[in-house]
């Protein structure tokens, strides 16, 4: 049986391989020769589901009025109509589909059929090889597994004809009955109405009583009372009659397809209901409410047009790629933060569709809610659609940047799929932007519900707007309006809750809302840390407080750099003993080995520290920090012993040996981590670490890494590393301010000084530094009233 630990490994490696092909989709996408080739078939793709969802019928671009609409203008028929009356020929169709027959097939000569089945079996007996494959040719034959025995007793029927004969009077009175396989099921279909068809000419079998039907198990039973006495012995006529037993079926069993044919021909033969509409004759006047008569008359108007709906396709498809394509080479051009990358482009075109699809369904299911709530209007309900979910989770997952271009580009196509609504852009634009705005620091899930909320008051808002727009008195249509307005924030933050999870799985995107589990201390790597590399751990929280007031300094993501500097130096679980924080008993393991051997050993943390990382699923960005948190900075100390230790005639020493692989940090979180990290550890060689020897430190190890070019490629300014070496300070200060000496108690030196007894030539003795012997003298008793002794 596998091991527990077998199954961790094989999760792990299962993990890791997923993450691979993650990380090899998104190398192809993000590759430069094939970047924009990609970027141009997603926007090829999803402008093509957008038309299929966007498109709603045949007149697009004609005014098309639903039941509970409000006409706009009077319409009149234009010529003579024949319309269908579609609700009336459904239930006249349906109801005579209710009433057609069950069709059963009745198989008259089926005790015949059994007989003719086992002469078929004894000359197999005749004809056929021996041994098991002759067994299994009789089984065929027979329809049912024989075994040694059966086939034993079969090969000893001495009168064959005698047999068959008795075997078939016998089987004619159990046939008789009908044989059905459920006879509950058979009695209800009785009920309602069969046709009983012969299953060879298939006519209709005139006649017969079938109420006294019996089940199979039961025609079994009546078959067990019988007694076979042709043929062979007595002996193998009961085995051979347990055969005959298993081979008894049905006889008359339930024809599904012919049952659908028969009530096909039913509806079929149900003619459509027609009425005539005159040329001239007004359908809809102006400000009227619509009916499902005159929706009907007007729908059949529009059908009639034959307009082109390849060329409508055509035009949709155009409006959604400029839609989609401009103000996305706008936001690239003028908006600093606006930078999408492949992977999150496809996650918008996979969400946009994905969003459409949504407000599509929900759309129809709004259509069918018309017609069992008639009091309620139906354009009423488009105030529940979850417009702004799709905004609020593109600001969670990326930013406010790309939420807001979102917004821009989805706002109108969801108008124009909502019958050409100016009402409904306006209404999903400032939704979306609302719900954006109100998760722009989702720190828990509770905020995704707090944006649904202020959702709902700007949605109440628009709502009694758009009444007193449309010079509506207040009803209760308004209440309804008001209500489902309130209902859809909600609705939008249920959407976006339940979707953000699945979209950080599969696309391995680290919300802040993921940050925050990770940055539990109690998560199983960091409790490992703790456990197996003490000083690391405490190096990493140290590590964090810094970067976390860092991050708040300059305005970068705080949270994430607490987070990625809590994750950065994992990878000294494989050999925590090799770095000098976890070193307990003053034994040095890099006094036996070589400077290069040593710097090694350093530079592999960085490649464990990442497939940890990869392992624990603790998300890309994160990982991207541990690679670069050490940048490629230089191992000094290794590096000029192996200088030290270099001999006459020997290669040098190279220096980018002893470089970590980089990269260099690429993001201001990145560079904070860096920094901190060469300052904490670097503030535990002060001997005397006062304020001003704090900030002397903390500007040199700055200045140092600055020239060393590690932060070349990151976006910390000047003034940002200011404000970080202030922010090192205040937190170096308070983890290494000094104390005050406590005064010794009046009461110590009375306890500590006693007499000492005549025999003693030595001094008294002296207390110990630093115990009070005054709460030494109680102390047994102490612990008694606690419990303890």
């Amino acid at each position: 049986m596998p091991t527990e630990s077998g199954d961790k490994k094989q999760k792990s490696s299962l993990i890791r391989l997923c993450d691979s092909w993650l990380e090899a989709v998104a190398q192809g996408f993000s590759c430069d020769k094939y970047e924009k080739r990609s970027r141009f078939i997603m926007l090829f793709l999803t402008a093509l589901f957008l038309t299929l969802l966007i498109i709603p019928s045949p007149q697009f671009l004609t005014v098309n009025y639903r039941e509970g609409d409000i006409a706009t203008s009077d319409i009149r028929a234009t010529q003579d109509y024949l319309i269908e009356d579609l609700l009336l020929t459904e239930k006249k169709r349906a109801e005579a589909e209710a009433v057609a027959p069950f069709i059963y097939s009745l198989a008259q000569n089926g005790n015949i059929d059994l007989v003719r089945r086992f002469e078929e079996a004894l000359e197999l007996m005749r004809d056929s090889g021996q041994g098991e494959a002759r067994r299994n040719a009789i089984a065929g034959v027979l329809g049912v597994d024989i075994s040694t025995q059966e086939f034993g007793a079969l090969s000893r029927i001495r009168q064959e004809r005698a047999f068959l004969s008795d075997l078939g009077r016998q089987l004619a009175p159990v046939y008789r009955h009908r044989i059905v396989a459920d006879r509950s099921n058979f009695a209800a279909d009785l009920r309602h109405g069969i046709v009983v068809l012969d299953e060879t000419t298939r006519q209709e079998v005139a006649g017969g009583d079938y109420s006294s039907s019996i089940d199979l198990p039961a025609a079994r039973r009546a078959f067990r009372g019988v007694y076979l006495t042709q043929g062979a012995s007595a002996h193998d006529l009961e085995i051979l009659k347990g055969v005959a037993q298993r081979m008894i079926a049905p006889n008359l069993s339930f024809d599904r397809n012919l049952t659908d044919d028969k009530k096909s021909e039913a509806r079929a033969a149900v003619r459509p209901v027609l009425f005539k509409m005159k040329r001239g004759e007004m359908i809809v006047r102006v400000g009227e409410r619509v009916t499902s008569e005159q929706a009907m008359k007007l729908e059949k108007i529009y059908k009639a047009k034959n307009r082109a709906p390849v060329l409508t396709g055509l035009g949709i498809f155009g409006l959604v790629v400029v839609l989609c394509y401009v103000p996305f080479r706008f936001g690239r051009k003028n908006i600093r933060k606006f930078s999408p990358s492949n992977k999150d482009i496809l996650l918008l075109s996979l969400l946009t569709v994905g969003n459409f699809a949504v407000l599509k369904l929900v759309s129809a299911v709004s259509t069918a809610m018309g017609g069992l709530f008639p009091s309620i209007d139906t354009a009423s309900y488009f105030y529940v659609f979850p417009f702004a979910a799709s905004a609020i989770i593109v600001r969670i997952i990326l930013n406010s940047e790309v939420a807001l271009v979102y917004c821009a580009v989805t706002a109108p196509l969801t108008g124009i799929m909502l019958n050409n609504s100016l009402l409904v852009v306006i209404y999903a634009l400032l939704g979306g932007i609302v719900g954006a705005h109100g998760v722009r620091q989702c720190k828990e899930r509770g905020t995704i519900y707090s944006a649904g909320f202020k959702v709902s008051v700007v949605n109440m808002a628009l709502a009694v707007c758009f009444y007193v727009y449309s010079d509506s008195h207040f009803s209760l249509q308004t209440v309804y309006c008001v209500a489902f307005a309130l209902l859809g924030g909600l609705i939008n933050a249920v959407f976006a809750s339940g979707t953000i999870p699945l979209i950080e799985a599969l696309f391995q995107y680290t919300t802040d809302v993921k940050l925050l589990e990770l940055a539990n201390l109690n998560s199983p790597l960091l409790r490992e840390l703790m456990i197996r590399a003490p000083g690391t751990y405490h190096h990493s929280v140290l590590v964090g407080n810094m970067v976390e007031a860092g991050a708040e300094a300059i305005n970068a993501n705080p949270l994430l750099a607490r987070v990625a500097a809590y994750y950065h130096d994992v990878g000294k679980l494989k050999k925590p003993q090799y770095f000098i924080e976890n070193i307990r008993d003053g034994e040095n393991r890099h006094d036996k080995l070589s400077p290069s051997m040593s710097a090694l050993i350093l530079i592999s943390h960085m490649k464990e520290g990442v497939e940890l990382a990869k392992e624990h699923r603790v998300g890309q960005p994160i990982i991207e920090i541990i690679r670069q948190s050490h940048g490629t900075s230089l191992i000094s100390y290794f590096y000029l012993k192996a200088k030290g230790l270099e001999t006459p005639g020997a290669p040098p020493v190279e220096e980018r040996d002893f470089r970590y692989p980089g990269p260099k940090p690429q993001t201001r979180e990145a560079g904070l981590v860096l920094l901190a990290d060469c300052v904490e550890a670097a503030s535990r060689t002060l001997t005397d670490p006062t304020p001003a020897r704090i900030q002397g430190m903390v500007q040199k190890i700055i200045n140092n890494i600055f020239i060393d070019g590690q932060l070349d490629e990151c976006e910390l300014t000047l003034k940002n590393l200011h404000e970080i070496a202030k922010s090192f300070n205040q937190i170096l200060a308070g983890i290494y301010h000094q104390r005050i000496d406590y005064p010794e108690p009046a009461y110590k030196e009375k306890n500590i000084v006693k007499k000492c007894p005549e025999d003693c030539d030595s001094e008294p003795p002296k207390a110990d530094p630093g115990r009070d012997d005054g709460v030494a003298k109680g102390g047994a008793e102490d612990l008694r009233r606690l419990g303890m002794s």
